[in-house]
């Protein structure tokens, strides 16, 4: 999948990864497309929570080994 920006949060523990994300928001356009990169296992709840209260749009979410990989499109 093509995207814009990657935002790596592998090594951070919850809430961190998400935090990292919302920082991050502040620097792109609507229709960037971030992909981050998380190795917390429960950063897939957080992340999803968030999305779903946002307007933003998960496009892909998957795991590879101990890594999940998030395709967030954003929407302003």
């Amino acid at each position: 999948m093509k995207y814009d920006i990657t935002l790596d949060a592998t090594g951070l523990n919850c809430p961190l990864p998400l935090l990292r994300l919302k920082q991050l928001l502040s620097n792109v356009k609507p229709g960037d497309i971030i992909q981050m990169m998380a190795t917390d296992p429960a950063a897939h709840l957080d992340i999803g929570v968030f999305i779903d209260k946002s307007k933003h749009q998960m496009l892909l979410h998957e795991r590879n080994d101990d890594t999940q990989y998030f395709y967030i499109k954003i929407v302003k």
